[in-house]
């Protein structure tokens, strides 16, 4: 089996809370991601789906090296560079590059867009054309289907689809190997996010890239994605391909997002078991004992309480083998029809 060239174990990210002004206090933490275990293979895109607050962005800024893990490990091509640091960091930052959610408040308003696509080759000078850092810039702009002679223009003058190529152009800068996407679409209209998303995967294929993809948009996830990870309350309760985690979903909580994804055809809408989940999700502050989403879960049982369910292959799933193995963290995981 090819070595991944990302490969994410137990990464926990707490952020302390303190009490008391002169003299601080540890009276809890807030558990953003609490446990994550995930691998990316070359040229893959790996889709990360969740509700609001369930630790997406967290695991990408901790990807990128925006955010230092309290725990766990980050191999990239074997290295773990959760412990580096100056020009060793440097580097490897290089190479993983991100792509922000919001294009409004992610680019600077006072920088032309040639200064913005430009500003990675003030950091990695080596990386820059010699002679030519403008012309690198304006093919960078093509290649996203941005008009070259729109270097002088600033970020206001564009639209909201046009400043995400922006976004796109500068994470392709450098020529990363890895783009972290953190909901790059979510912020734009639903007929710019196909236009965004087709061009993300064409550039894929032009650049040899591979996508850690994070939304929470389940149709989108789809479209892109080669495996797909979900993410409830800091950790990943079930991942697989995207065929078994949209066709045969085995989590009580991927078969209740999956049937809340709006069905065109009334017939088959008629026919499909809508999941209603109790309550809300819990506070990061105060995770459930047990498995962690036992509070809303409709298959709860006594066990569920006081056992943390393993990420382990359903029995269903336990003829397949490799990298791309179904894996759910459930104690009565079982299929079920495909709810979307």
């Amino acid at each position: 089996m090819a070595e991944p060239i990302l490969r994410v174990s137990g990464l926990v990210k707490h952020y302390p809370l303190t009490r008391g002004i002169l003299f601080k206090k540890q009276v809890g933490a807030v558990k953003a991601v609490d446990g994550v275990d995930f691998r990316l293979d070359r040229g893959e895109t790996l889709g990360i789906v969740g509700e609001s607050g369930c630790g997406k962005s967290t695991v990408a800024k901790l990807l990128v090296s925006l955010e230092r893990p309290t725990a766990g490990t980050i191999h990239y091509k074997g290295e773990d560079i959760t412990s580096l640091s100056g020009k060793a960091l440097k580097a490897v930052r290089r190479n993983i590059q991100m792509v922000f959610q919001d294009p409004y408040t992610s680019l600077n308003p006072r920088m032309t867009v040639g200064d913005i696509v430009g500003e990675p080759f003030d950091i990695h000078p080596e990386a820059a054309p010699k002679g030519d850092r403008r012309g690198r810039v304006r093919d960078l702009l093509d290649v996203v289907g941005l008009n070259p002679e729109y270097v002088n223009r600033y970020p206001h003058q564009f639209s909201g689809g046009q400043r995400q190529r922006i976004g796109i152009a500068r994470g392709l800068a450098l020529r990363p190997e890895i783009i972290v996407a953190d909901e790059p679409v979510s912020a734009l209209d639903v007929s710019v996010q196909a236009q965004v998303v087709n061009l993300m995967e064409r550039l894929q294929a032009e650049f040899d890239l591979s996508y850690v993809f994070i939304a929470h948009d389940l149709s989108i996830v789809r479209h892109i994605s080669d495996r797909v990870g979900v993410m409830y309350l800091g950790r990943i309760v079930e991942t697989g391909t995207e065929t078994e985690i949209y066709d045969h979903p085995t989590h009580p909580y991927t078969q209740a997002l999956l049937s809340a994804v709006p069905v065109p055809d009334p017939q088959a809408r008629e026919h499909r078991e809508r999941i209603i989940l109790a309550g809300d999700v819990p506070s990061p502050t105060n995770i459930p004992s047990g498995c962690r989403f036992r509070t809303r879960c409709f298959k709860a049982r006594e066990r569920c309480a006081v056992q943390v369910p393993a990420l382990a292959v359903p029995a269903e799933f336990r003829s397949t083998s490799g990298p791309a193995a179904h894996e759910s963290a459930c104690h009565f995981a079982e299929d079920r029809t495909n709810q979307a």
